[in-house]
């Protein structure tokens, strides 16, 4: 028999409530920084924010430690070229007066001036790289994730000299042979293409934090949404001072260093 009026809306009402439940949940978990729970297995696992930033804890990285340069370099396809001249990196370690050249001083403690701290793309609140890439291969993400789409880059290196952290590399050779061990996961680059870190937004997409942040077994890198004043990065940026790379340029980097 075929459903009165009334059972009919009400049928249509259940099923309209069922179709609104998983943006609801995915809107949930935009405002928390956690991963949505309730909603499909597509949508799952993914980690959003309003702004991602990472700090990193200086003084806890072991002498000789790489494993978030080779968590990193090995997640992305970056290649080992072995050659200064045609290096490419995402992330590296750097002597600290070399980091902050201006707070550097002759009476600098020896333990401070040896000290390692990891070096990578500040996704800038105001990137100038982004100002002046001409075919937008480079952009900013809502999230504050500054990308890089390697197909419309032509390999200008406008962005390479606008960036004031030395963040970006260029592949002058075609990176694929010196790969060791290529991820099917992430695209390989071609030569002529610039490339940098991408704070692992397709790990995140995944509800996976960075590789660099995981690899890391003296928890010296922390990563989150800035704007959760729940979030793990938040509590430690509460704890004491924290310094950024050149801030008085405008750039507005999202690498915070607690020394």
């Amino acid at each position: 028999m075929a459903p009165t009026r009334r059972e009919f809306l009400k049928i249509a009402g259940v099923s309209a409530a069922g179709l609104l439940l998983p943006p609801l949940a995915v809107h949930a978990a935009a405002q928390t920084g956690k991963p949505a729970t309730e909603v499909g297995p597509a949508q799952r696992r993914a980690f959003t924010a309003k702004r991602w930033a990472m700090a990193a804890v200086g003084g806890q990285c072991p002498a000789g430690c790489r494993d978030c340069i080779d968590a990193c370099h090995s997640t992305h396809n970056v290649p080992a070229i072995g050659n200064p001249k045609d290096d490419v990196h995402w992330i590296g370690l750097e002597r600290i007066e070399r980091v902050f050249p201006a707070e550097a001083h002759p009476r600098l403690p020896e333990s401070l001036k040896r000290l390692p701290v990891p070096v990578l793309c500040n996704h800038c609140e105001n990137p100038p790289c982004v100002r002046v890439c001409p075919t937008k291969a480079t952009f900013k993400r809502a999230d504050g994730i500054v990308m890089m789409d390697y197909h419309r880059c032509i390999g200008c290196r406008f962005c390479m000299a606008a960036c004031p952290y030395g963040a970006r590399s260029m592949n002058y050779r075609d990176p694929r042979p010196f790969i060791r061990k290529p991820n099917p996961e992430f695209p390989t680059r071609t030569k002529g293409v610039v490339e940098k870190c991408n704070f692992c937004e397709e790990r995140l997409a995944r509800g996976v934090l960075p590789a660099c942040v995981l690899a890391c077994k003296e928890k010296a890198l922390v990563f989150g949404d800035l704007e959760d004043p729940r979030s793990d990065i938040r509590t430690l940026l509460g704890k004491g001072l924290s310094i950024r790379r050149r801030p008085e340029l405008g750039t507005g980097p999202q690498i915070y260093y607690l020394l």
